[in-house]
Formats: structure tokens, sequence, C-alpha cells
């Protein structure tokens, strides 16, 4: 059983720093749990300062030992064992089941990472040997592939303390890319974050790499963000949040003096489409999943279904609203959400053009039990009200009904980006979808058939990102194994001596690459007609 120290870990050591206290609460208890204090300029600097002096070190690192790190870490984080489920327990009310699949998840993903960088197709590495007799001008040698950029700040998120938390998917990636790390914990659950911090600590020690590699910052304070993403040694941030805390780091970093990019994952209403056939035919099936995966975390998933999409049908909408009445209420993860969320019930069904069909009394509402909702509007107003595309955060659907089929295809070009979208459709309604998936495919990530969104399935094909407001960076991922080239940047070698490049350029192609040669993707070494002196 680890000791929680209830501080900071910065480069190795733990630290106390004086900022201001916050307090970590069990959400369904009220209980408060662990009492934290803020880090400010110095522990910023430290961390900062730290981190640009361990990447020189880690980025000399070969892949054999970035890889056995990765897989360490994922075992210090198993090793952790029971505390670690039962800590974020405490802090979330997540629950033990869906905490133990997290965890597994968390592992899982950073074992990936180590797999992509023992294979090394990653860098993307590519040669044009040199034409020295090219006439009218000869041909350089040329060669290029992604390396790491320095220091990385991720912000830890709220609803996956382990996926998306400090040691999860951006930390990750950031880690298998070549970067250090220093990330601001989420100060919903800071004891949760401080056991990771132990893990990594091990890792580490036991893989004796750099220990500025990773540090973790307490705190509450927005002016800690801020500081982070300001200052001069940070290349790049990671963030999974809100659309107003993401919009704030992406205008702090475009107003530094040497403007990085924010990687963020924001707000997204995940729209499901169900057309009229399937509508007909298995209403109440399609009604009876969309329960589960509005629910699934108190809606707190950011692929949450906020918005369905269809023609008029009474049994749909009946059976819709009487399974998320019946379906038990769950619990948020903080205060700060639950008034977000009742604020956001208040505003939206005081609208005229809204109908509540399950509905229930506001002041009896519970911040932190809220009740499950489903509203309904029609196309017009949701056309004509830019309002009701924003997320609301919690287990709230909203029902956009429309005249026809033409009407949700206007309904699908109105829309702002999106994680997701998903359409139900049967046979008989696929002559009427191509038009509708395209219109799709212009503003979402990921589109799903015949499924639900919430679920990411962690692979190489997965889309985890989408146009903005639902990400910073729609031409990234934060999932699978695309999200390492978040964190890298191409170079390219003219005429370099063999012996001065990196492994993945060598001729002698000693980490057996698949490489574009001259065009052509081969895993070939170059021969000795090719070697440079």
């Amino acid at each position: 059983m680890i000791k929680l120290h209830q501080t900071s870990y910065i480069a190795g050591d733990w630290v106390s720093p004086d900022g201001a206290e916050f307090q970590s609460k069990n959400p369904v208890t009220g209980e408060t749990l662990q009492t934290y204090r803020s880090c400010g300029p110095a522990e910023t600097e430290a961390a900062m300062a730290a981190a640009h002096a361990s990447f020189a070190e880690y980025r000399r690192c070969d892949k054999d030992q970035i890889v056995k790190f990765l897989n360490t870490v994922a075992d210090e984080i198993e090793a952790l064992g029971d505390q670690l489920l039962e800590t974020a327990d405490a802090e979330t009310g997540l629950g033990l089941v869906r905490l133990t699949g997290e965890r597994g998840r968390t592992c899982g993903q950073i074992r990936a990472f180590a797999a992509i960088v023992d294979e090394g197709h990653w860098v993307q590495a590519s040669i044009d040997t040199a034409l020295p007799d090219r006439s009218p001008l000869p041909k350089p040698d040329l060669r290029r592939m992604m390396i790491p950029i320095g220091p990385v700040v991720v912000f830890g998120a709220s609803n996956f303390p382990f996926a998306f938390g400090s040691v999860g998917g951006d930390t990750a990636s950031a880690l298998a890319a070549g970067n250090p790390v220093v990330v601001k914990g989420h100060p919903s659950h800071p004891a949760t974050s401080e056991l990771f911090a132990h893990a990594m600590d091990r890792a580490i020690n036991r893989t004796g790499m750099p220990s500025g590699l990773f540090s973790l910052l307490q705190g509450c304070t927005n002016e800690l963000g801020g500081d982070l993403v300001r200052h001069e040694m940070t290349q790049a941030v990671g963030f999974t949040g809100s659309l107003a805390g993401g919009r704030a780091l992406m205008d702090i970093a475009a107003a530094r003096p040497r403007p990085i990019p924010v990687y963020a994952e924001m707000g997204s209403i995940n729209p499901v489409f169900i057309a009229e056939d399937a509508l007909a035919s298995r209403g109440e099936e399609i009604a009876a999943g969309l329960v589960a995966s509005v629910t699934m975390g108190t809606g707190q998933f950011c692929t949450s279904p906020g918005v369905v999409v269809t023609t008029a049908n009474t049994e749909f909408e009946q059976a819709f609203a009487t399974g998320l009445s019946e379906a038990a209420r769950g619990v948020l993860l903080n205060e700060k959400i639950g008034q977000s969320l009742q604020a956001a019930i208040t505003a939206v069904t005081s609208r005229d053009d809204v109908e509540w069909l399950n509905p229930v009394d506001i002041s009896e509402i519970e911040v932190l039990t809220p009740p499950n909702c489903v509203l309904k509007t029609t196309a017009a107003s949701f056309l004509a009200d830019q309002a009701l595309q924003e997320e609301i955060f919690g287990p709230v659907s909203l029902i956009v009904e429309c005249d026809c089929p033409a009407e949700m295809r206007k309904v699908a070009a109105g829309l702002e980006g999106n994680l997701t979208a998903t359409v139900h459709a049967t046979k008989k309604d696929r002559e009427q979808l191509a038009e509708l998936v395209e219109l799709l495919e212009g503003s979402v990530g990921r589109v799903i058939y015949n499924g639900f969104p919430t679920g990411v399935e962690v692979c190489p094909s997965q889309q985890h990102g989408g146009p903005y407001p639902a990400s910073s960076a729609s031409a990234t991922t934060s999932v699978g194994a695309d999200a390492m080239v978040r964190f890298a940047r191409f170079v390219a070698y003219q005429d370099m001596p063999d012996e001065l490049l990196p492994p993945a350029l060598q001729n002698s192609n000693p980490y057996q690459l698949l490489r574009r040669l001259d065009g052509v993707f081969s895993d070939s070494a170059i021969g000795p007609d090719a070697e440079r002196a």
C-alpha cells in the first residue's frame, strides 16, 4: 500500500507547493477525501526546466529502450493493484467494474504504443537517393522522417481518470514519440493522479530514464494551466475537456511569441440519424440501445448521443422517454459538472420550441444525481438556433423531428463539427443514405452504421477527433496509433553522411523498416553504390 504524500511530483522529487487549497470529494457520499495545494510559477518553472533538460537525453534513446520503458509503465500501473481502483472509485464514483475495465484499456494502449515504437514504421521514413548525373541539375540525396518535438503539457480529463488521466493516452503517445511530459492533474481526482506518478517514478528508475521525463503538477487554478501553456519550453499541449477550457488554451497558445499546437478534444453532440424504415421496423430496439448509450457513465462520455434526428414516430419517442425515466440515475463526477448541467437543463426546457418528453420538477433535481432527460424540437428550430447544437454534458438527449428524409439531410448539412455521427438504416433505406453519409463525412471524425457512439475501440484504424468544435485539429486523433504523430514533426536530411543519420534512415536499414525508397515501399538496405562519403 502506497502512502500518499498529498503533493506534486517533479522530476523524481515529491514537492509540497503552498498555493490555493483544493479538496477531492466522494461524489456518492459527499465525503471530503484529501486536501492538496496548487502548484504555482516556481513549480511550473522547475518541471519545465527538468523536462527540457531530459529531452536531449531521451531523444537519444533507441527504440528498444523506449519500448522497455513503456511496457514497464504499464506493469507498474497494474502493480498498484486494488489501491488504484479503490482510490479512483472514491474520487469519481465510477465503480470498480468500470474502473477495472478502464485500467485494462489504459495499460493496453500503453503497450500498444510500445509495440508501435518497436515496429518503427510510425516515423514514416522516406528516402530519395541522389542522381548526380541528372541533367540539367543533379538531384541531391534526401531522407525524411518524423522526430520528437520536445516537452509536452498534458491536461488530465475528469471523465476518464485512467484512459485520459495523468498517464493516459495523451501522455503515453507523447512519451512513445520521444517527448518528456508535464501533466496538470485534474483537481477532481488528485490522489488517483498521485498514484500514477508513483507508477511512473518506479518505471523511470527501473529503466534508467532521465528523471525529468515526467512531472505531475496538482492544482485547481486556471493560472497554473495558463502558465504551463505559455512557458517557452512547452512545444505542444494535449487536452480533453470542455469547449470553453480547450478554447482558452488554444487562445493562450496562439498568443505566444512562438505559437504552439493545442490538441484539444472538446464538445460533441454525436448525432444519431434514424432512417424511416429502421424507425418503423425496429424503433423500440433502437430506443433501448439509445437509453443504454445516453445513460452510460451518467452521460459523461465525449461520445454520448446528445441529438437524435428522426421523422415523427410516437412509439419511438414513448419508448425512448420511458426507458430513460426507468433507467437508474447515475452520479456525476463533481459539483461543477452538476451545476453546469442543471443550468443547461433549465435553459433549454424554458424554450417555447423545446418539449421535455419525460419532465421532472427542476427544483427537486439533486446536483450530482440528475434525471435522464429526453427533449424534442423541430428541425426548423434546430437549424435556426446554433444554441441547440451546444453539448449538454450529462444524460440528456434532444430529438430533432424532421418532416421527411430531405429535411434530415438539411440537419446533417447544418451540423457543426462532431466526434461521431451514427446512421440507423435497413436495406430499404440505403438508397437515401449515400448523400446523408457524404454530408456527415464533412462534419465528423467517425461515422457509425447501426450501432451507438459510446465505446471507442483502441486500434490503428480508430479516429477520435473531428472538425471544430469537437477538436482543435481535425486531421489528428487522440486514440490509436496515429495519436503519436501529434507530438512529432518531419525533418529532412540532404546529402548527410550515413553515420550521422538516424538509424531509420541509414543505408543498412538496421531496424528493417518498410521505407519509401525512391517512391516505392521497400524494407531493403541500400547497396554500396548508393553509399556516400
